[in-house]
This record gives structure tokens, C-alpha cells and sequence, in this order.
């Protein structure tokens, strides 16, 4: 075992998870870095609530995801069906009859937040909102969305149609993970349709903290939420709010707990992927030592204002017998902070080293005998 290095630096911890709870008016609460996932803050977050629209960003998943599989495309069209024409709330405005590109009705979603918009695009992909409600919970369970409850796809008020903060928060990482070339679309600040121009509803966009995603949503029985994403530098967030009590809360807020997100967090990057991190010992080999190199990014996140000693150590079975085999796994590199749990990273063998032959194992056999081990 050997601590590559003790220094002081931020704890990736859910620092002041409890305490923060207390500083935010939302009833449930939570965010996380964009790149690590790390939770920065949190409040009820594992709490059932009525996502209301925030749950269209399961609708926009799963028209991303047939999108990119080829199964449909931008320019494809979709009949207006007089059910998704009567539809109620916030509305694209589509007309009973009429076909509407895809491309604006993603618009209409994402933009407008337009319920019949949703309605179309579930009837066209699954012939029913309810079995395209069925896949949005399946599609859920895959993703590891393990309590999320789809029973519609606009987040209309219904009992047992239910999400939890930290799930939309992984729903948004996911979304922005996987499909960067239609990111865009959230950021769009108004849409025409129909002769009705709409503005987006996501106060980030407009605002000094600049984001560029996700999602609103607001009902009477789930107040004022905010699925939202804002980047600074090299630094992306993600926040999920719920339970505000109006529109300018919900602004306020969300600005207030995003620039304390951007003011007191940093992500540093130790290693990239590929990065030799350290040397081990090699047992009766042609090389006396093997590389170890890491086998992804290792970043972590952590508190600027609450710091404490971070410490890295490559732990391996030593010295490594020949042969080496380049690409195995032959160490581990656990990075933990006080109040973290560890962060356990594969090390590779960065080249490969032969077995010695048999007069020289014996040879090497035979110093260790007498002279010990060297180096």
C-alpha cells in the first residue's frame, strides 16, 4: 500500500447536506455536479412529490432516444387527435386534425411545456398516452430511476404519478450526458406556433446566473418546481426544486441556490483516463517495475469553504508477480476525505513484462535469499 499523496483540498462530501436543508424554501431539493454526480446539497430529495411538467423530461428522453436510434426523425409528422387537441393546461395550440413536424412539437414541449404537444407525441410513437406512460415507467426502471411512476405523459395531476428530486436530477445528467446535439432546445427563449409566440418558463436563461436547460413545472398539488442546469467555466450544475409557492419564488430561489452552488463548489481533475499514476514492484520479470495507470477520469468534487485532507493511495498485492499481462487490473487507487465514502478506482498495468528465464529467476531467487530485497 502507498499514499501517493495527503493534502488539504475540498471534500467531495454532501457537505452540509442536513444544514442545508434548513436554507431553502423548496419543499424537496437537490443538487448535484453535472460530470461526477456528486451531491452538493439536498433536501427530502428521495421524497415522492408531484413532478407535474418536470416529468415531460422522461416524454423528451424517450423521443431523444428514438432519435438517435434512427426509429424516427426530425422531420417525421404526427396527427393531432381531437383528445390531444382538448387538452388542457399549457398548451402548443396544435390543431384537431392538422400534422405537426416533430421537430416542433419537441419545441412545443420543451419551450411551450404544451401538454397537447405531449399528447401527440405519445399517441404517435405508442398509439395511446397510457401505453407511452407504460414505456416512461419502463424506460425509468432501466435507467435506474427506481421509484419515478409515470401515469401520463405531461405530468397532468393524477395520484400515482410521481417522481423524486434526486430522480429528476439523474433524468437531467442523463439527458445531458447522452444527447448533447439536442441540448439546444432548452435553451431556446420563445417559440411561434400557430401565430402564438410563447416564452420559455425557465427563469435561468433570463437571468445573471445564465443556464441553459431543463424543465419547469407547477400544479396545485405540487407547487412551483425547477429542473434546471446552468455552466460556469468547466463547471456544470444541476438543480432540482419543488414546492415553491409561486412563480417568483421558484426564480429567486433557484438563482439564490445556484450561485451558492458556483461560489462554494469546484470539481478538480486528479487523473485522466490513461494517466500513469504510479509504479509497482514486479516479482522475477524482465522489468523490475510496471506502470499503473488509471482506467477512467478521476475527478471529484468538493466544498471550497469547508475543506479538509484528501488522500490518495494505490493499493496492490506487492511485488507483482511475472507475467504482467498490460491492460489487467493489478492495483486499486482509493481516494477518501473525512466523511466521504471511499472512492475505489481500477489501475491497469500500463505494459506488459515477461517472466524472467529460469537461470535468471534463480539468480534473483537466490539475492533475495542473501542480500534482501532491493530498491
Amino acid at each position: 500500500m502507498k499514499t501517493l499523496f495527503a493534502f488539504i483540498l475540498l471534500a467531495a462530501l454532501a457537505l452540509g447536506g442536513e444544514a442545508r436543508a434548513q436554507d431553502t424554501v423548496a419543499k424537496q431539493m437537490i443538487m448535484i455536479d453535472a460530470k461526477t454526480g456528486t451531491v452538493l446539497m439536498e433536501k427530502n430529495a428521495d421524497e415522492l412529490m408531484h413532478p407535474a411538467s418536470m416529468s415531460k423530461l422522461m416524454t423528451i428522453w424517450l423521443v431523444f432516444q428514438k432519435l438517435r436510434d434512427g426509429q424516427i426523425k426530425l422531420t417525421d409528422t404526427f396527427p393531432v387527435s381531437e383528445r390531444a387537441w382538448r387538452m388542457g393546461g399549457s398548451k402548443m395550440f396544435v390543431q384537431v386534425g392538422s400534422v405537426v413536424k416533430l421537430e416542433d412539437l419537441l419545441r412545443g414541449i420543451i419551450v411551450q411545456s404544451g401538454n397537447d404537444a405531449c399528447v401527440v407525441v405519445a399517441e404517435g410513437l405508442a398509439g395511446s398516452e397510457q401505453k407511452f406512460a407504460e414505456e416512461m415507467t419502463q424506460e425509468a426502471r432501466r435507467i435506474g430511476l427506481t421509484k419515478s411512476t409515470f401515469k401520463n405523459a405531461t405530468g397532468w395531476p393524477d395520484d400515482e404519478h410521481l417522481m423524486t428530486a434526486r430522480e429528476l436530477a439523474l433524468l437531467a445528467q442523463k439527458i445531458i450526458q447522452e444527447f448533447p446535439q439536442y441540448y439546444s432546445f432548452f435553451s431556446e427563449k420563445d417559440f411561434t406556433y400557430n401565430g402564438i409566440k410563447q416564452g420559455n418558463r425557465n427563469p435561468l436563461i433570463y437571468g445573471k446566473v445564465i443556464g441553459d436547460g431543463l424543465k419547469t413545472g407547477h400544479t396545485e398539488q405540487s407547487g412551483y418546481g425547477l429542473t434546471a442546469s446552468a455552466k460556469q467555466g468547466d463547471e456544470r450544475l444541476i438543480l432540482v426544486v419543488n414546492g415553491l409557492t409561486s412563480m417568483n419564488e421558484r426564480a429567486s430561489e433557484s438563482a439564490r441556490l445556484m450561485e451558492m452552488g458556483f461560489r462554494e463548489f469546484q470539481t478538480y481533475a486528479l487523473f485522466k483516463k490513461g494517466d500513469t499514476v504510479d509504479t509497482a514492484e514486479v516479482w522475477l520479470g524482465d522489468a523490475k517495475s510496471v506502470p499503473l495507470v488509471a482506467d477512467r477520469d478521476v475527478a471529484v468534487t468538493m466544498n471550497r469553504k469547508m475543506r479538509s485532507e484528501l488522500k490518495a493511495t494505490v493499493k496492490y498485492q506487492g511485488p507483482i508477480p511475472a507475467p504482467v499481462v498490460q491492460g489487467t487490473q493489478v492495483a486499486t487507487l482509493v481516494v477518501t476525505a473525512p466523511g466521504k465514502a471511499p472512492l475505489e478506482v481500477p489501475l491497469l498495468a500500463g505494459a506488459s513484462v515477461d517472466k524472467l528465464g529460469m537461470v535468471a529467476r534463480f539468480s534473483a531467487a537466490v539475492r533475495q535469499i542473501f542480500m534482501g530485497p532491493q530498491g
